[in-house]
């Protein structure tokens, strides 16, 4: 039976089933999804309620492939950020819900701290998609963690989201952040661009966007960071490394 996604409730129709890598579809999907050292990946299908592919999760995190699944890479996140990784899967997951055309052509990153099995902290980019639909629907998404030793974690957690509709998509990641320290992909270019001396006009004028809309970037992240002006915006970021 079809889930009927709610706000807030995604984690309710995830569950602690690992896939069957013996079944036919698991062993093409290892056939056909290919896998980079140190990447993990995963197939979960709302449909069947459980993980029904996983590979490369010993190397990463510790478990098997045949005992990880959807509950425990969710309860693998670092404690500190957990709350807007929970929120950004949320809000990700009932927007690409809610819409009906190219659906696969949709996913989010998020550079994230996960706890390995022994412990440690695992430094992970995880991209998540939409693997297949049916109907108008999500049927299946996958997930990759790929281990990146080079992020340097500050206290601001980094995202950006992929789709034919990426600024509305943006739009509706980024009402997660004004409880959380977190930036957008779109925060973080036109901050970039502002650390290097570029006035809001231009910034506009590269984007090919108003100069108004540079502002509703920028200005937000004053609260956010609770910083008193531009210049200690741009100070913050490189203390937090969001600039490199």
């Amino acid at each position: 039976m079809e889930p009927k996604l709610h706000p807030g409730e995604y984690r309710a129709f995830i569950t602690d089933i690992p896939a069957l890598l013996t079944s036919e579809q698991a062993l093409h999907f290892k056939k056909t999804i290919p896998k980079f050292p140190e990447e993990a990946v995963y197939i979960y299908s709302f449909k069947e309620g459980r993980m029904i592919y996983a590979v490369g999760w010993e190397e990463v995190a510790g478990y098997k492939d045949d005992e990880i699944n959807m509950l425990s890479i969710v309860n693998m996140t670092a404690p500190e950020f957990a709350p807007f990784s929970h929120e950004l899967n949320d809000k990700a997951l009932m927007f690409i819900y809610n819409k009906t055309e190219d659906l696969e052509k949709y996913s989010f990153t998020i550079e994230v701290k996960k706890i390995h099995k022994d412990g440690s902290v695992i430094p992970v980019v995880a991209r998540v998609g939409v693997f297949e639909a049916e109907n108008g629907k999500v049927t299946s998404i996958i997930g990759r963690f790929q281990v990146n030793r080079s992020i340097i974690f500050g206290k601001v957690m980094r995202y950006a989201a992929y789709g034919p509709e990426r600024s509305e998509f943006e739009e509706e990641l980024n009402k997660a952040l004004f409880t959380h320290l977190a930036i957008s992909r779109k925060e973080k270019e036109a901050l970039s661009l502002v650390s290097k001396g570029y006035s809001f006009k231009e910034i506009a004028q590269a984007f090919n966007v108003s100069s108004s809309a540079i502002e509703k970037r920028i200005i937000p992240m004053y609260k956010r960071f609770n910083v008193k002006s531009l210049t200690h915006l741009v100070s913050f970021a490189y203390d937090n490394y969001i600039l490199p």
